[in-house]
């Protein structure tokens, strides 16, 4: 159905996750969980939102975790 969600955190990915890439990660994560690649017109919605609130807690989490043994980068 989709392909799978790649790993967006240093040092396996060289630089830190895009917006992109954390939308196209949430956006995997709800069309696989929904079992919809692109939903109906009446679950849009509902749909969109879910990626949304993903992409955001995906954020947040990756501008959290510390790796032990790497070098962290700071926005500036």
């Amino acid at each position: 159905m989709c392909r799978s969600i790649k790993t967006l955190r240093p040092p396996v990915l060289p630089e830190e996750a895009t917006e992109d890439e954390i939308r196209a990660a949430a956006l995997q994560y709800v069309r696989k969980v929904s079992g919809f690649r692109a939903p109906a017109a009446h679950n849009q919605e509902v749909f969109e939102r879910a990626v949304e609130v993903i992409a955001e807690a995906t954020a947040e989490l990756l501008a959290g975790l510390e790796v032990r043994g790497a070098v962290r980068r700071e926005a500036g």
